[in-house]
């Protein structure tokens, strides 16, 4: 017999993964409680990175099904959803995904979806790149400072550096400039030998 598990994530702590056990069990999945994997992290995360996603890899087993509602349930990145969905496959569990019509994504028509998706997704990646390139490019011609802004000004950099010079300790004056540690390390490595 077929067993049927639902994989519910949100993001943050302040949301709920019930709407998503509610939208599966409204779509005819009979899902028992005990197969009901739900965590709280951000979908950033690679899918076999999640602590609650580990588990559930470890109770599937060829035939079983993996119901999601949306695709983003298992990742925000394409690859890595086309990648957990082929491992997946590969043990023999099927995954259906209510957001794409309840269709099975190890079927044909599933990874016909699939490849769609993932090219969709690294054509707006790749326009995502451009315009953020070409966005640096004008900012550069037209003068503006790029990157981040600086922490400390040129005579405070001085400061840091009599002050190591003098045998003061790193923390001690981070603490005195109302800095990190990591930005006296940085002024002071950026010294040459």
């Amino acid at each position: 017999m077929t067993r049927v598990f639902a994989y519910c994530r949100v993001s943050t702590a302040g949301q709920t993964t019930d709407n998503q056990v509610q939208e599966i069990a409204a779509a005819g999945f009979q899902v028992q409680p005990t197969r009901v994997v739900a965590e709280t992290i951000s979908g950033s995360i690679a899918a076999n990175e999640r602590p609650g996603f580990r588990k559930l890899m470890d109770k599937l087993e060829a035939g079983d099904v993996l119901v999601v509602t949306k695709l983003d349930r298992l990742g925000r990145n394409a690859m890595d959803v086309r990648t957990t969905v082929e491992f997946l496959a590969d043990m023999g569990v099927r995954v259906h995904c209510l957001a794409l019509g309840g269709v099975d994504l190890t079927s044909p028509a599933g990874k016909m979806t699939m490849a769609v998706i993932s090219a969709v997704a690294e054509f707006e990646r790749d326009l995502l790149i451009e315009r953020t390139q070409a966005g640096l490019a004008r900012a550069k011609a037209e003068g503006k400072a790029l990157g981040r802004p600086r922490v400390l000004t040129d005579a405070q950099e001085s400061d840091v550096l009599q002050r190591l010079a003098g045998g003061q300790a790193i923390a001690a004056v981070a603490r005195a400039l109302n800095t990190s540690r990591a930005t006296i390390m940085r002024v002071r490595d950026a010294q040459p030998a």
